[in-house]
This record gives C-alpha cells, sequence and structure tokens, in this order.
C-alpha cells in the first residue's frame, strides 16, 4: 500500500491542477447552466424566478430551435466527412520528406491559426458575385455569378467552403503524425509480395490509421456542432434563417433577447446531443476492435 501511495501521489500531484482548471472552467459552469436552465432569468436584472421545466417544454414547441437544429446537423453531416477526408488526402499526398512538402504542408495548415474574422473576411469577398475572384471566374466562363451568401441554394454550401479552407489543416497534421507512426517495412513487405498502392492503402494504412481516424471523427464531430463565427458574420443566419445554427440561437436568445433561463436549456441539451453522439462513437469503436 505504500509502494502504491508512493507511485500514485506523484502523478495526483502533476493532475490536480489540470483537474483544478478544468473543474472551475468547464464542469462547474455545465452546473450552473443546468441549474440557470430551471430558472426565469433576465440578463438586464439579477432577479430569478424558479420555473422548473418550461424553458424545456417551450423549447421543444419552438420552431426556431428546431430549425436551427436542423441546419446545425446539415452542417455536420456535410462537412464531417469532407474534413476528414481532404485531410486524409492531403496527409497522404504530403507524407515524407523534402522541402516542397514541408512548404506544402505549411501553406495548408497556416490558414487554421488565423482568427474567424480574417477568414471570414477573406471568403466574404470570394463570394462576393461582383468583386470576388468565384464572381470573376464564372463570368469568364460565361456563366453567371452566383450569389453565394444570399442564396438559400447555396449559402450553407459556402460556409462549408469556407470552414473546410480553415480547419482542414488541423486533421491534415493529426493524419500526418498517424501515417509517420506506421513502421515502413511494412511496406516493404507489400512491394516485394508486387502490392499495389490500392492493396497497401486498404490493408496497411487504414487498419493502422484506425485510431487517429477515430480521433479526428470525434474531435471534428465535436467542433461542427459547435459552429457558430463564420455563420454569424458571413450570413447572421440567413437568408431567412438557412444558416442560423443552434449557437446562434443561443447567442442570440442569451445577449439579444436576454433570456439566459431558456437560452442555458437549449445549450443543455446541445450538450447532450454531442455526448450521445461521441458516446455511441466510443462503442462503435470499441466493437470494432
Amino acid at each position: 500500500m505504500r509502494s502504491k501511495s508512493r507511485i500514485n501521489l506523484p502523478v495526483l500531484y502533476f493532475v490536480l491542477p489540470f483537474m483544478v482548471v478544468y473543474g472551475i472552467f468547464q464542469i462547474y459552469p455545465l452546473f450552473q447552466a443546468v441549474i440557470a436552465s430551471l430558472f426565469k432569468w433576465d440578463l438586464l436584472t439579477s432577479s430569478m424566478s424558479f420555473i422548473g421545466f418550461k424553458n424545456y417544454l417551450h423549447m421543444f414547441r419552438d420552431p426556431t430551435f428546431w430549425s436551427s437544429l436542423m441546419n446545425t446537423l446539415k452542417f455536420v453531416i456535410f462537412s464531417t466527412p469532407l474534413l476528414i477526408g481532404v485531410g486524409l488526402l492531403f496527409a497522404l499526398l504530403l507524407n515524407g520528406t523534402g522541402s516542397k512538402k514541408v512548404l506544402f504542408r505549411t501553406a495548408y495548415f497556416a490558414p487554421y491559426v488565423f482568427s474567424v474574422s480574417i477568414v471570414t473576411l477573406i471568403w466574404g469577398f470570394m463570394f462576393n458575385p461582383q468583386k470576388g475572384l468565384l464572381g470573376e471566374f464564372s463570368r469568364m466562363i460565361g456563366e453567371e455569378p452566383i450569389n453565394w451568401l444570399t442564396d438559400p441554394s447555396f449559402a450553407m454550401f459556402a460556409i462549408i467552403i469556407a470552414t473546410l479552407w480553415w480547419t482542414v489543416g488541423f486533421n491534415m497534421v493529426l493524419f500526418l503524425a498517424g501515417l509517420q507512426d506506421i513502421d515502413p517495412s511494412l511496406y516493404e513487405a507489400s512491394s516485394l509480395e508486387g502490392a499495389s498502392w490500392v492493396q497497401d492503402f486498404s490493408y496497411i494504412t487504414l487498419p493502422s490509421l484506425r485510431r487517429t481516424l477515430e480521433l479526428v471523427t470525434i474531435l471534428q464531430i465535436i467542433m461542427s456542432f459547435q459552429i457558430f463565427g463564420q455563420v454569424y458574420i458571413l450570413t447572421k443566419g440567413g437568408p431567412g434563417g438557412t444558416t442560423r445554427v443552434l449557437i446562434q440561437y443561443i447567442y442570440e436568445t442569451g445577449f439579444r433577447d436576454h433570456k439566459l433561463g431558456y437560452a442555458s436549456a437549449m445549450a443543455f441539451i446541445l450538450f447532450l446531443v454531442m455526448a450521445v453522439v461521441s458516446f455511441f462513437q466510443f462503442r462503435l469503436s470499441k466493437e470494432e476492435n
């Protein structure tokens, strides 16, 4: 017992500062949000009146909540496979040594360090049908420019394109780390057997990247559910609410309409949705193992 305590105490000393900070800034706000969701709380006043589950009952009858949730799910469904697939493709193309590959890896990762305001400024100009590069390209090929940010059929795809350019470099770096952990002798043995690159990818690369793929998928789903900045700046949730996502509606409800209790209830439901998706992803990965 004494030897075990000697081994565990140093570990506890290292973990304790992180757990304290995590508890203060993550766990405590979560419990505070759950409690606030049971109250009618006006941001302009300090008074809070207990109303029980009325915020949740109102939420399930709120059409804007459901449309915002559906828009968020639409973004997650369309953007997540694209961000994972393109990130993996870039990692496969840029894996290895060489100054050119290092240069391209830096170029593809560089947008990830930009703030959301810079990203939306760049893509707001790109999507401008009169002055943007996409509009100029459309006129060059004899087509009418698309109103990307004001057309309900294209607005969400415009946000997905901007998000892809902005964040795909992060997934690429994670996949590159996974690729560099693969034993090169496996590829040498497959080449001696005359295996094609498709067989190498199917039987060596993908199985070796299973853990990395699971990590990237979970992180990407969580980040996609939390989309807010690029939507709010590029389209303000328009046109006609077709791009209003749930976090934007939570923000507007809490800080524009001053309904912090109702906003807390929606934030808690969003947390539950992300927790359920992550739980099933973990269960699926365990069954595959």
